[in-house]
């Protein structure tokens, strides 16, 4: 029995480690102490920061006020306001629902949500609204937590995971005041965690919802829906896809021509982003702007490959493991890890959520327009299988935090400033890639790799590590 009280071994844990296990405030203890840390110098950054480089005005995320607005219609029932100025909102409505607790909170405060400006640099509202949106995105830590505690990561990486995710949360949250794209990446964390222990349900309600409220982790579906058994794909899809589309018929119904532009053409200025090299292709709209729609369709169709590269992986493993090496006798049929009846191996859940980072960050490498926080997603999800161990943890941690802060300069030229983002968030991806296992047939071990793990010599039983039905070795090990 594992003894280890940082290793969560999973579903198939004995009632003993179970109780054995830490209180869930200790266990959560790092992730808790990011989002104080985070809202504490987030706040005084913005209130204070600007005087060192000779300003009054509060330096406040102004995309936030849009989808506040937003959520204070639905307060009010106005329903077909969703998705008119100046909300400014392309996201399904989720994006607003998850605002509704504090602008209920800001209403009843007699507090105005009027646009920040000159006449109002020391908003009120920011107070209550700063600390509540980096409250709610941090969900993603949390998850990354229990992720990590699931893969056997010990504690001081976990620290340096939560540290590093906390960093890299700023410019989603403080900088640019998105936290829908950071509960929707925890939500997705969630079902991801859901699915490595077989409970396929509830990964696709997690999934559907935080497509409701984000629809940038469809780009995640292609790999996750591969690893569903056949079976159970139906009903994995039918309910991720609920949440979304009962939400946005609600609003279509109340203003289809407004919700339909807004979630379609998914309008973005060039004038005030990141243009990048695929502006050249893309649409362009009335007032400058350019439609990202298409673009984020051919990094759905490049997800949809990074899916069946996954696929493929895992059912040549499968195939490897039922085989029956020349030096080992039949086993007996068994279900599989990637039937969903048993829960994952670390490696492979590690393995999924790299291939999930990377379906991520398929956005940023086909968006025609850019803006700083579209980088964060993949960088959330690939910091956590590089917590396994301390170099890749600190290779990747070092570039996302590099990234997250060298994303922020002002640079308009399409190739100036997308290219070494690009490139940097492809160091991160490599950095943060699992170490690929090799099959090794238990037969063929030397007695010195016997004698070594202090099994016995050649002539006892051949020694197999834990993983279900066989035995992996790095590649590189003697």
């Amino acid at each position: 029995m594992n003894t280890n009280p940082a290793v969560n071994t999973g579903p198939g844990m004995s009632a003993a480690a179970v109780d054995a296990r830490p209180p869930w405030l200790l266990r959560r203890l790092f992730p808790l102490l990011a989002t104080v840390i985070l809202i504490v110098a987030g706040m005084a950054g913005t209130i204070w920061g600007p005087r060192y480089y000779g300003k009054s005005a509060w330096a406040l995320p102004d995309d936030l006020w849009g989808t506040m607005i937003a959520a204070q219609r639905l307060v009010h029932l106005n329903l077909g306001g969703l998705y008119t100025p100046p909300t400014q909102l392309v996201s399904l409505p989720g994006a607003a629902v998850i605002l509704i607790p504090v602008v209920a909170l800001i209403d009843a405060a007699g507090i105005s949500l009027g646009l920040p400006d000159a006449h109002g640099a020391f908003p009120g509202t920011w107070l209550l609204a700063g600390p509540y949106e980096v409250a709610i995105s941090a969900v993603v830590l949390f998850a990354a937590n229990a992720i990590g505690e699931r893969l056997g990561v010990t504690r001081p990486r976990r620290f340096l995971l939560a540290a590093a995710s906390a960093t890299a949360l700023w410019s989603v949250t403080i900088r640019w005041g998105h936290p829908e794209d950071a509960v929707a990446t925890g939500l997705l964390l969630y079902a991801i965690l859901a699915l490595s222990e077989a409970r396929t349900g509830r990964a696709a309600w997690l999934a559907g919802a935080a497509v409701a409220v984000q629809p940038l982790v469809l780009l995640a579906f292609p790999v996750l829906v591969f690893v569903v058994v056949p079976r159970r794909r139906p009903g994995f899809l039918t309910r991720a896809a609920a949440p979304g589309v009962l939400l946005l018929a609600v609003a279509a119904a109340a203003n289809w021509t407004a919700t339909i532009h807004a979630v379609t053409s998914q309008p973005n200025s060039p004038r005030i982003d990141h243009p990048t090299p695929w502006i050249y292709l893309a649409p362009h709209l009335p007032d400058g702007q350019v439609a990202a729609g298409p673009g984020r369709i051919l990094a759905l169709v490049a997800a949809c490959g990074c899916g069946l590269l996954v696929r493929n992986s895992w059912q040549a493993r499968e195939t490897a493991r039922s085989a029956p090496g020349p030096h080992s006798a039949p086993s007996a049929p068994r279900a599989t890890e990637a039937s969903g009846t048993a829960g994952w191996s670390p490696d492979r859940l590690g393995e999924l959520l790299w291939w999930t980072a990377v379906a991520l960050a398929l956005r940023s490498v086909f968006e025609p327009v850019m803006v700083a926080y579209y980088l964060w997603p993949p960088l959330a999800l690939a910091l956590i299988p590089a917590s396994r161990d301390w170099t890749r943890l600190l290779g990747a941690g070092t570039t996302a935090v590099v990234l997250t802060f060298f994303s922020q300069i002002h640079w308009h030229n399409p190739w100036s400033w997308w290219t070494p983002m690009i490139a940097v968030l492809a160091l991160t991806l490599l950095l943060a890639r699992p170490r690929r296992l090799r099959r090794v047939d238990p037969g063929r071990i030397s007695r010195r790799q016997l004698n070594r793990g202090g099994g016995p010599g050649l002539g006892g039983p051949a020694q197999v590590l834990p993983e279900p039905g066989e035995q992996f070795i790095a590649d590189g090990a003697p």
